[in-house]
Order: C-alpha cells, then structure tokens, then sequence
C-alpha cells in the first residue's frame, strides 16, 4: 500500500467514525435532527478538506522517499557514486545524509577491495619474477654442470658458488615474503593502531620492552664487517654520552636496522662512508637515522620506497640485489609499535633513512 494511500484510508475511517457517533447520538436524542444534519456536513466537508491537504502535504513526502529509493536502486546496480539531495522536511535531510554517508562508506570500501586486489596481483606478478631468476640461474649452471660442459676446476667452483648464492637469495626472498605475510595478518588479527598509538592485543608484551640502542649496535655491527670490507666502506657510529633506549623488543629493532644498513651498503659508492646516528629523546620520541653516501632518492620516489617489491631502478636494484621488501618491513615492524619511518637527503649527496620510536 502507498503512503498516500494510507494516509486518505485513516482519514477517511476518522471521519466515518464521526459520523457513526453522530448517528448514534441522534439515535438516543442527544442531538436534534437539525444538529445532526449541520454536524455530519461539517464532518464530511472537514475529511474532503483534510483529504485534501493529506494529498498536497504528501506529495513531497513521497517525492523525498523516491529519490531514497532511486538512489538505492543506482548502488544497487553498482552505481556507488550515487548520492541524493538532502532537501525538505528536516526527518529526510537526516536520512539523506545518512544514506549520502552510507554510499560514501561503501564507495570507498569498494575501492580499498579493488586496490587491494591490484595489489595482490602485482605481490604476485613481483614474487613470481624474483623467484624465476634465482631458478633460472640455478637451473641454467646446475644443466651445464650435468651436460658436463665444465671441465676445468676453477669453472667448476664458479658455477657451485653462483648455485649456493642464488639458493641464499632465493631463501632470502622466501623468508622476506614469510615475514611480510606474517606482520600483515597480525595487523589484521589485532588492530594495530597507527602512528603515535601502540599496538593492542597479544602484543602487551612488546609494548613493555625496552632496548638499549648501543648495546644492540654493538651486537649488530660486527655482521657487516665482510660486506664494509668489500667495497672498503666505513661506518661511523654518532651516539649521545647516554645512550638512549626505545620502546621496541631488540628482535624487531635489530631486524629494522639491519635492513637500512644493508640498505646503505648496497647503494653506497666504493669507498663511501655510513653513518649510524641516534639523536637525544625528544617529545618521548627517539629518532635513529642512517646516512649513506650514494645517488640519493628523489622527492616523488620517497614515500613509494615502501611499498612492496617498489625499485626505483628496476635494473640497477636488481643488480645490486634485495627482494625489494626489506623497507615495507622495516615500515610494518615500526609502525606496530607506534612509531614512524622515512627518508630525506641530506646537504649534498646521499640518502638519510630515519625512524622515530618512543623512548624507553
């Protein structure tokens, strides 16, 4: 049944209530026979005016509902850009706004699936690329080997060796996307806050760990002495007289850092310098960076650099190696507890990679 419709059937039942209690009341002689015919036309001319006015009243009423309606009908369809005019009565501007943010809400849902989706694909496509090169190459040297193609012993322990490095790096890879799949789904799982909140959930422990900042430098420091030594690198570590301490379990911190200094090295200039620095608490906030001395990343390049499996040179990175993970790890592990990460150049040539975390 319409809303008009409705509304004209309960006038029409109040008026013809009316009319039965008059005719009742002349019945009993309550009322004159005057009285009675006086009192049932003003009754009944009152239900045509009322009917009247319920028509006129009820016509933008309905009209409001239709474009609800319509606009429904244009989701529906999958048209999510719909919205409708929040004009007339005050009950319906409400329920346009309302249904105006619902759509909004549900548009930019679709858009977060769909870039969700293309992500996922490009994850994908990116993995399957990096995991073909390693076996291209393993099978390629490890065919040669078989044939017996290699014949002298020196050829032969080049070709075992480029078999073991292309194995590390493809379990290097295969590692990187186990650890990304798993900082993902505990986001996920636990809600993790963003920056300047700490993370909730199964993760109260980690909110309570504290790090020394030089004592795990100390730790860290010596595992690069091979890769400083092969392009004759030096690494300066800048620390305040009392070192400071963050929030943050030492697995993830070092693991952070780890990737920015292995970083730096792969991009860094034979000879150059790097530069571990950490700066004094400030706001309740510790800022780490490392310097490096190599091409620097442009301003537009900044903030891509971690997104996952993102080169800015997809030839240079990939000889330089790196899945191209390490920084959107370095990004979720800081993230988590509460902190933020980036990058900057500083005066002159280089690139300056900082992360800020409460301090301990």
């Amino acid at each position: 049944m319409k809303l008009r419709t409705y509304l004209l059937l309960a006038n029409c039942i109040s008026i013809a209530f009316i009319i039965i209690l008059l005719f009742v009341f002349f019945q009993y002689m309550l009322v004159t026979e005057k009285q009675f015919l006086w009192l049932g036309s003003a009754a009944v001319g009152a239900g045509i005016v009322s009917a009247l006015l319920f028509f006129l009243l009820v016509r933008p009423l309905e009209a409001s509902v239709s474009r609800v309606r319509e606009g429904a009908a244009r989701i529906a369809e999958g048209e999510l850009t719909a919205r409708v005019a929040d004009s007339g009565l005050t009950e319906y501007k409400v329920l346009a706004n309302q249904f105006n943010q619902m759509g909004a809400s549900l548009e930019k849902s679709f858009r977060q699936v769909k870039a969700a989706e293309q992500a996922q694909r490009e994850l994908v496509a990116n993995i399957a690329h990096d995991l073909r090169t390693p076996l291209a190459s393993m099978q390629s040297y490890a065919e040669a080997l078989e044939d017996g193609v290699v014949q002298d012993d020196e050829t032969f322990r080049r070709y075992v060796a480029t078999i073991r490095s292309e194995t590390i790096r493809l379990g290097e890879l295969i590692q990187d996307v186990f650890e990304l799949s798993t900082l993902d789904s505990g986001v996920k799982e636990h809600g993790l806050a963003g920056e300047g909140t700490a993370a909730s959930g199964s993760r109260d422990e980690d909110e309570n760990a504290r790090t020394d900042i030089e004592d795990l430098l100390v730790e860290l420091l010596p595992r690069f002495t091979p890769q400083l030594g092969a392009k004759s690198l030096h690494l300066r570590v800048k620390s305040p007289e009392r070192a400071p301490a963050v929030r943050m379990t030492s697995k993830h911190l070092m693991r952070v850092l780890q990737n920015l200094i292995e970083n730096a090295i792969r991009y860094s200039p034979q000879g150059g310098i790097i530069i571990v620095e950490a700066a004094e608490p400030k706001n309740g906030y510790v800022q780490i960076a490392v310097l490096d001395e190599g091409a620097g990343i442009p301003e537009e390049e900044r903030e891509k650099i971690f997104e996952r499996f993102y080169r800015m040179e997809r030839s240079r990175s990939r000889e330089a190696g790196g899945s191209g993970l390490g920084l959107s790890i370095a990004k979720l592990l800081v993230e988590q507890y509460g902190g933020s990460i980036g990058v900057d150049q500083p005066s002159g040539q280089g690139s300056r990679f900082w992360l800020r975390l409460q301090s301990a």
